[in-house]
């Protein structure tokens, strides 16, 4: 069977939002509730924390030892390469790529993307991607591509910027992967539970205590219904929606 390894990129030193993937919510940390959520899923074997060699991210490294996730430390600058060597590192043939800015994702989404991409013959299938045609809130994204792709892509990507991008060398450029999209009947795109500015950290706290209160895990049309019942919530970051294109 094939080894269905999802990491997850994370570090500390963001711009807009400085230690935002250690913030804390009802006394756990942001990175928590994501790998929580993302361990429901059924389709994958293992989670695995890639971040940098940054002395700076060295409080994930000790989350990570805390919690028993397996930690993979590379380049800061060079994702695409620092996945690749988790990747190795870990045996994946199968990979799916999930940022720490995404702590309210939803396993049942996973799970989807990972049957798509199994039952589809694509090289990398996506929600979010490309967002001129996702349907999904930004905050639910989740992108799927084997080893062998993954290679490819390492040893053929001379862009900086794409290589600190991941996968723009899959599908923001034409070099011939095969590429399939999720999709989903309701648009709900311009709905934002990701977690850039101070403002989207009220909103995911905000969602995380309602859950709390309901008892509820929260997949998402749940977190859909919960904004749209607190307009005030939900408004607070709409500022950040940018529109057709790349959102972030």
């Amino acid at each position: 069977m094939d080894n269905v390894v999802v990491i997850i990129q994370a570090r500390l030193s963001s711009t807009r939002l400085p230690g935002k993937v250690l913030k804390s919510v009802l006394g756990k940390p942001l990175l928590w509730y994501l790998i929580d959520r993302v361990k429901q899923a059924k389709e994958i074997k293992n989670v695995v924390i890639a971040t940098t060699t940054n002395e700076v991210d060295a409080p994930i490294v000790e989350f990570a030892r805390l919690n028993g996730i397996d930690l993979f430390r590379g380049s800061e600058t060079d994702v695409l390469g620092r996945y690749y060597e988790a990747a190795l590192q870990h045996k994946a043939d199968i990979i799916v790529r999930v940022t720490s800015d995404c702590p309210l994702i939803d396993p049942e989404i996973i799970d989807s993307t990972i049957r798509l991409y199994k039952s589809s013959g694509a090289q990398y299938a996506a929600n979010t991607v490309p967002p001129e045609t996702s349907k999904y809130p930004d905050g639910t994204d989740v992108e799927v591509f084997g080893i062998e792709a993954l290679k490819r892509a390492h040893e053929e990507c001379k862009d900086p910027f794409d290589r600190e991008h991941v996968t723009f060398y899959f599908w923001k450029r034409n070099n011939g992967f095969r590429l399939t999209q999720l999709k989903y009947d309701k648009d709900y795109s311009k709905y934002r539970f990701t977690i850039d500015y101070p403002e989207d950290f009220e909103v995911i706290k905000f969602v995380f205590e309602e859950l709390k209160r309901r008892g509820s895990f929260g997949h998402m049309e749940e977190i859909i219904e919960i904004l749209d019942a607190n307009p005030d919530i939900k408004g607070r970051n709409s500022k950040y929606y940018f529109g057709i294109g790349w959102k972030k």
